[in-house]
């Protein structure tokens, strides 16, 4: 799959659509729509589901070295009301500021990380490992797109991996979409 298909089953969805169209205007620093909006849409493009089909919000990551709470509330609050019309869950994360509240919230440490996309290096799966800016030239992959044409989902080995919360996952977008190859924890 090219990186030019795989822009155009993203833009299937209307509010990646809107989403990806927006971002540019709001002024928010290395900013990047991730993970499930995007190759759940292409799952659902692949199995002819609607485009929206199991997508259980749509999560925004960006990056600020300004690590405070009130930082990342202000950009939370700004984006939630330029997305307000779209009817979808919207997650807003400040990737500088993840290493504060992690371990607390999942039990084991999380670095400093220097760009959003680091965060994307750290998802559970290999198939989430996507990240997209508008343009069909600026999407992340670090791991390819085979997998989510594939529809398979491994485990990725990073630091933060944890068996129990990728089981869960996959077993709910198993629930979804069961032509998923879901690979042992």
């Amino acid at each position: 799959m090219t990186h030019d298909e795989f822009f155009a089953a993203v833009r299937t969805n209307p509010v990646n659509r809107a989403i990806l169209e927006r971002l540019p205007s709001l002024g928010v620093p290395d900013c990047w729509l991730v993970s499930g909006a995007l190759f759940q849409t292409l799952w659902n493009v692949k199995t002819g589901r609607p485009p929206q089909h199991g997508i259980k919000d749509y999560d925004i990551f960006y990056f600020d070295p300004d690590p405070s709470w009130e930082a990342e509330d202000a950009v939370i609050m700004r984006l939630n009301e330029a997305f307000a019309d779209l009817g979808a869950e919207i997650e807003v994360r400040n990737q500088g500021r993840v290493h504060i509240w992690y371990q607390e919230k999942f039990g084991t440490p999380y670095p400093r990380l220097s760009r959003a996309t680091d965060g994307i290096d750290r998802f559970l799966m290999d198939c989430c490992m996507v990240g997209m800016q508008p343009g069909p030239d600026r999407i992340y992959a670090p791991k390819g797109l085979d997998d989510m044409e594939d529809m398979i989902v491994r485990p990725n080995r990073a630091p933060n991996f944890h068996p129990d919360r990728y089981m869960e996952k996959a077993e709910r977008w198993r629930s979804l979409w069961p032509e998923l190859t879901v690979l042992p924890a």
